[in-house]
């Protein structure tokens, strides 16, 4: 896993008013962000969960997937900042952006320089939660866990988890050997309640075994409790 950063803020701008998206885009660029735009909420959320943006701008009312949805899923596995955009302005609207994890709200119209100042406020104010809030990798059952890049790493090999996978592992191996709920998981993990009929959780474990495993890592492994939960437990020599 590269962790190269870059100097140029990466911006990705969620909004299907071809007028206002294009002038958002020529002129974040001008201020000296780097830009993409796209008119779709499915669309955007595809891009946020899968390149690394300093900040996403997202409006409210998107075709395919409106912003709100899109906020809530994208949440479920990053934590990078969201300003929404709307011109709806009542409250019910703004309460419900922020409930699901938006860190600012710009009702529009809104000016190019307002947007800038926000922007610039958010990447201040991570870079300096960086600055502060490092913590020094842990090393546990032979695997290294990186908080600072949600990832682990084992002879010179980096899983490649995403952050929702790390927080699995992580929440599993500080309470190794022990069998921890679904319900508890999804509460813990993906911030949401638990549905029977939700496969999330299992997806997530499924992936953490796979990449584990391609890594070479064999010293534990996450099992299934039928019934319980999941539990991270040594692999008995055998």
């Amino acid at each position: 896993m590269s962790l190269v950063t870059t100097s140029v803020p990466n911006i990705l701008a969620i909004e299907d008013d071809p007028v206002l998206g294009s002038y958002l885009h020529e002129q974040m660029q001008r201020s000296g962000f780097r830009v993409t735009w796209c008119r779709d909420g499915g669309e955007g959320l595809a891009l946020a969960t899968r390149e690394p943006f300093d900040v996403v701008l997202m409006d409210i009312l998107l075709p395919g997937l409106n912003g709100l949805d899109a906020l809530s899923q994208l949440r479920a596995c990053s934590s990078t900042p969201v300003i929404l955009m709307s011109a709806l302005g009542a409250e019910a609207d703004r309460i419900s952006g922020f409930q699901r994890g938006a860190d600012d709200y710009l009702p529009k119209p809104f000016s190019i320089a307002e947007l800038r100042v926000r922007v610039e406020a958010i990447l201040r104010r991570v870079a300096l939660e960086r600055r502060y809030q490092q913590p020094e990798p842990m090393l546990s059952g032979g695997l290294l866990f990186d908080e600072r890049i949600t990832d682990v790493y084992f002879e010179q090999r980096w899983a490649g988890l995403t952050p929702s996978e790390y927080r699995l592992l992580e929440t599993l191996q500080r309470n190794v050997e022990e069998v921890l709920s679904k319900p508890f998981l999804y509460q813990q993990v993906l911030r949401r309640g638990y549905s029977r009929h939700d496969r999330s959780l299992d997806m997530h474990v499924s992936q953490i075994r796979r990449k584990l495993k391609s890594i070479g890592y064999l010293e534990r492994q996450v099992l299934t409790v039928w019934g319980k939960g999941y539990r991270l437990s040594a692999v008995e020599a055998g």
